[in-house]
């Protein structure tokens, strides 16, 4: 089981690759206001992800779960969606949190908690050879034009993670 944050959940919606979190974390739990944010507000802007992530929650495998708001996450200058699904994860006691925004994560970090993010779902799939090198390039690709919000040190920082995935992982299988 993990927490998710709004966008890890549009952007792997978006290209293709949310049931990845299905398959990794088995359950995904999302506040109120992030289900706001994906599912109703997506919905009205017409946003396939929004009917993507609705098709999930039908399904059971993301789940609403209400949360009190912890007061001292105000003074990160988080938005409410991101504040409820740290509050979360902290009141369930889960160690990881899906979230990508940097203010986010330093708040994540900062009560204990190990954000990880949309690309380490995608690595994780490399790792595990859901996908090879090829899907993983063309999902980062895919974010990109999805508009996914990450500099160029990211970008090349995940592809030079992927490689170094690919390399170790032939490594083994020529050593076996």
């Amino acid at each position: 089981m993990i927490v998710s944050d709004s966008t890890p959940l549009i952007y792997l919606a978006k290209i293709g690759k949310l049931p990845l979190l299905k398959e990794f974390f088995g359950e995904v739990l999302i506040a109120e206001e992030v289900k706001r944010e994906v599912v109703d507000r997506g919905k009205e802007r017409g946003s396939p992800d929004a009917f993507v992530v609705e098709k999930a929650m039908n399904e059971g495998w993301i789940r609403v779960e209400g949360t009190k708001r912890m007061e001292k996450l105000e003074e990160f200058g988080i938005h409410e969606g991101e504040a409820e699904t740290i509050s979360l994860a902290v009141h369930l006691n889960e160690e990881r949190i899906l979230v990508d925004q940097t203010h986010a994560r330093l708040a994540a970090k900062a009560l204990g908690l190990k954000p990880v993010g949309t690309i380490y779902v995608l690595l994780k799939a490399l790792k595990q050879g859901v996908i090879d090198r090829g899907g993983y390039l063309n999902a980062l690709e895919d974010l990109v034009r999805a508009e996914f919000r990450m500099s160029d040190e990211v970008y090349l920082k995940a592809v030079r993670l992927g490689d170094e995935i690919v390399a170790r992982s032939k490594g083994k299988r020529s050593r076996s």
